[in-house]
This record gives structure tokens, sequence and C-alpha cells, in this order.
């Protein structure tokens, strides 16, 4: 593991209400690349799948849901299960806690096979989450752009998540914030991202 300086170097990036850290590469490229190996291959991903306007849309991103129980969880018009966390994510959540000085107890991945695959503009605010808690996103592979953007006056920030870094989202961020992780056409490398959070027990 890397031996950041966490609370001693973070800053809040978000202008405004919200606070949002970024700690920069908390796993070496050797280990971000074998966690990459053994999550693809080991966890049990589901094709991601959105209902917009009553119709239900596939995407390309895939999807894997655990925790220390199974929560339920509703986003996007489906409900998802947590399964029982393996080594490997109890091993990167222990990392992520000790980074933002949280607890977490569950773990959403999403798995971008490439750059024509995104997230569009949305909050982390559903009503089984812990209102206000920490949410840790870990990324894992490909280089890629992650922005903010206000909700009440459209202004937006921007910023690039390294392979192995670590992006830290607390307090009223979801209420006054929009996130997303735009499309580029000239990634062709895959991504895995990790958001560790706290559900309503």
């Amino acid at each position: 593991m890397q031996n950041t300086l966490f609370n001693e170097t973070k800053k809040n990036i978000l202008p405004g209400f919200g606070e949002v850290y970024y700690y920069g590469p908390v796993l070496t490229s050797k280990e971000a690349d074998k966690y990459f190996t053994l999550l693809r291959d080991q966890l049990h991903w589901e094709q991601e799948k959105i209902r917009i306007a009553g119709k239900t849309i596939q995407m390309e991103r895939m999807v894997a849901w655990y925790g220390d129980h199974p929560y339920p969880y509703t986003y996007s018009g489906a409900t998802k299960i947590a399964l029982p966390f393996t080594e490997e994510l109890i091993s990167l959540k222990h990392l992520a806690e000790a980074a933002c000085h949280e607890n977490y107890n569950s773990c959403l991945l999403n798995l971008y096979p490439n750059g024509h695959s995104g997230m569009g503009w949305h909050s982390d605010n559903e009503n089984s989450i812990v209102p206000n808690s920490s949410i840790a996103s870990l990324s894992i592979g490909a280089t890629r752009k992650f922005s903010f953007k206000q909700k009440s006056d459209k202004k937006s920030i921007s910023l690039v998540l390294e392979n192995g870094s670590l992006l830290e989202m607390r307090g009223t961020t979801q209420s006054y914030w929009l996130h997303s992780l735009p499309k580029s056409k000239r990634i062709t490398e895959p991504r895995i991202n990790l958001t560790f959070r706290r559900m309503i027990e």
C-alpha cells in the first residue's frame, strides 16, 4: 500500500457547500493491477439495467453489490441484495477506512469496459444510505475524468482519477452537487470503481 499522509494533506476541492477530498494513489500500480484482475475474475458481476420512461435499458457497465449484511439497495428502478464481502474487498475497505477515518458496511462496484461507458449526472442520495455519510471511491484501472456540478447554479469542477487513487465525498455533497463519469472515445482500457458507503442498519 502507498504510504500516503491522508488527513495531513487533504483539501476540500468543492467551493461552497459539500466536502470532497482527493487523496491520490493509495495503491501502487502493481497492487492496483493485481486487485483489478482479482475483482474482475472473482466477483459476481451483473449487466447494469436502468429504467427510463418505463423502458428497461441494458448498459455496457457491469455492477456488483457487497456488504457486511444482505442490504437491499434500490436505484434506477432495480433492487440489489448485497453479497458477503470477499477477502479482497475487506482488505480494500480497511484501506479506505484508514484513509477517511470512517467505517463502511457496503460497497457498490462498477466495471467500465472502456471509455464508451460512463455515468451520467446523479447524486448518491438514496434513502437507504446514512444521510451525509462518507462515501469512499477507489479507482482501479484506466485513468478517467470525474466531474461535479452544483445543483443550484450549475457551477462545475473536474479532476482526473488515477489508477489506484481514492476520492472521498462527505457531508452535504449529495444534497448540493451532482457527479458524473464522462465518456471518452480515446480511452480503450477498462476501469473498476469501488464506492464504499454506510447503509442504514
